[in-house]
């Protein structure tokens, strides 16, 4: 009874982690791209002295600032989840995983703050040069405190930099740069502040494509659109690749996730990437299923050759990962998660031997933890299946978020094209895309959240902790509350952004902006 009562609070507390999550990311990929697109267009009005920089400059400030409030609330309520769902979590990562939140919070935030009120209230208060300061200062310091935010999720995807003291039953800090500059913090950073961009860079077209279908504020929007659609391209290009490098580091640090993002279930020397196909629903691990139903589109040799950069490179499949595969190398679940259940009782055994004076057995007991100690949080695990996330989420959201990055691509070079030519006003029908397509931005941020923090199940810390012993022990119905409270709570808060940013947008009038 006492176990299913754990298992609900787990569940829910996941669910509550998960919606505060994807509210909030609804805000902060908007706040990192268009911190920088208006960064930009204020140095062109400084450069130039055309007042028409000045009027887009405030326009697309007073969208930005209604947007940063807005995910500073949400994001304080995440990083209070910490400790009121995930106390052992926090217990036993907190000295590592508390820093970089730390310094987002000392650091970045104050950044921002310092210069936020001289970027909005600053006009004609200030000199141009010190008020142009004050904006590129906000673009740094949001992108800084998603950097130490994406450092703090970097190293729950690959712990490095510590070790765990068996004497505190807690991970130790050894390392700070190793932490702060894995290549997995690295490459979650770069990839998720140029998706920040693209995001903002449709937000921008998007409005702006509607202004000229209505014909108003067309000086705006023409510059509006050359601006966003040269950034967009820029940041697609860019995200290709920092994709090319995520695909390379999941690879390395976790095997089962690029397993289920491809749906790959026996594993295969000189591997494809399926570019279209269907999961089969009936497919199980371990049984003769065809993977695949209808028709599919696969690259031949692309997943070995993104993943090793060998085109004959062995990926493993999700059955070499539960049921090992001895001739690759492959160890199976089942022994990890006994090597993992050996290294807990040696800790115990170790914590005995020590209270009880047995300096040689406790000596004894440790070098046997520390044997198996990289298999310790497989000793949390009740059947070796469990190693596997959900296949089919996973999978979908993987392949959208990538079909969506090449859409855009076209979308960005098509649009900056027609832009360049003054051709765009005679294509209506373009325009209309441009202005449809804009929330396909965070279609395809959120999609890359599920695959980085749903493709990490059953983990809350990689191969360490999985999220069934990271919980709080708390009552299951306080956790449900909670769901409920935030999901009315975020919804509310969503609701009011889109209609005070709805409202600013249908009221602008470029005449009336100086």
């Amino acid at each position: 009874m006492l176990e299913q009562l754990q298992q609900g609070t787990v569940q829910w507390g996941r669910a509550t982690f998960a919606l505060t999550a994807l509210y909030h990311f609804l805000f902060v990929p908007l706040t990192l791209g268009l911190s920088f697109i208006i960064a930009f267009m204020e140095s062109m009005y400084v450069k130039t002295g055309n007042d028409e920089w000045k009027k887009i400059t405030k326009f697309w400030m007073k969208l930005f600032g209604i947007n940063f409030a807005i995910g500073v609330a949400t994001g304080l309520i995440l990083e209070f989840e910490f400790g009121t769902h995930w106390a052992n979590y926090s217990w036993l990562v907190g000295d590592i995983f508390g820093a970089p939140l730390a310094i987002e919070g000392i650091f970045a935030f104050f950044l921002e703050a310092t210069f936020f009120a001289v970027m909005f209230f600053g006009w004609d208060r200030v000199s141009k040069g010190f008020h142009l300061f004050s904006t590129w200062m906000v673009a740094v310091g949001s992108n800084l405190s998603a950097f130490w935010i994406l450092v703090a999720n970097g190293w729950m995807q690959n712990p490095v930099g510590m070790h765990f003291s068996p004497d505190t039953m807690r991970n130790e800090m050894l390392s700070f740069l190793q932490v702060a500059l894995s290549p997995i913090a690295i490459g979650k950073f770069t990839h998720t502040t140029a998706s920040g961009f693209i995001v903002s860079s449709l937000f921008v077209m998007g409005i702006s494509a509607w202004f000229i279908l209505k014909k108003r504020n067309l000086r705006l929007a023409r510059m509006s659109i050359v601006t966003a659609s040269t950034f967009g391209l820029l940041a697609t290009m860019f995200i290709i690749l920092t994709g090319d490098k995520s695909a390379h580091d999941v690879a390395h640090t976790q095997p089962a996730k690029l397993a289920a993002m491809e749906g790959l279930y026996n594993g295969e020397s000189g591997a494809g990437i399926t570019a279209i196909g269907y999961l089969n629903p009936n497919k199980k691990l371990g049984d003769k299923e065809p993977e695949f139903v209808g028709p599919t589109v696969e690259l031949p040799f692309a997943l070995s050759l993104l993943s090793f950069h060998d085109f004959n490179a062995y990926i493993p499949g999700m059955n070499d990962l539960v049921y090992g595969n001895k001739e690759r190398g492959v160890m199976s679940a089942s022994e990890r998660i006994e090597k993992g259940k050996k290294a807990i009782e040696d800790l115990k055994s170790y914590k005995k031997a020590k209270e009880s004076g047995d300096k040689p057995a406790a000596e004894a007991y440790l070098t046997s933890f520390r044997e198996n100690e990289k298999h310790f949080g497989y000793g949390f695990l009740k059947n070796p299946e469990d190693i596997i996330p959900p296949v089919g989420i996973t999978f979908y959201s993987f392949h959208l978020m990538v079909g969506l990055g090449f859409y855009f691509l076209v979308l960005f070079a098509v649009v900056l094209h027609l832009s360049m030519i003054h051709a765009l006003e005679n294509h209506k029908w373009l325009l209309w895309i441009v202005f449809l397509s804009f929330p396909l931005g965070w279609v395809a941020v959120e999609a890359g959240w599920i695959v980085a923090e749903v493709g990490r199940q059953p983990w809350a810390i990689q191969n360490m902790l999985p999220v069934s012993a990271a919980s709080t022990i708390i009552d299951t119905g306080s956790v449900i509350a909670a769901f409920f409270l935030f999901a009315v709570l975020f919804t509310i808060l969503a609701i009011a952004e889109l209609r005070i940013m709805i409202a600013q947008i249908r009221k602008f009038r470029e005449e009336d902006h100086v």
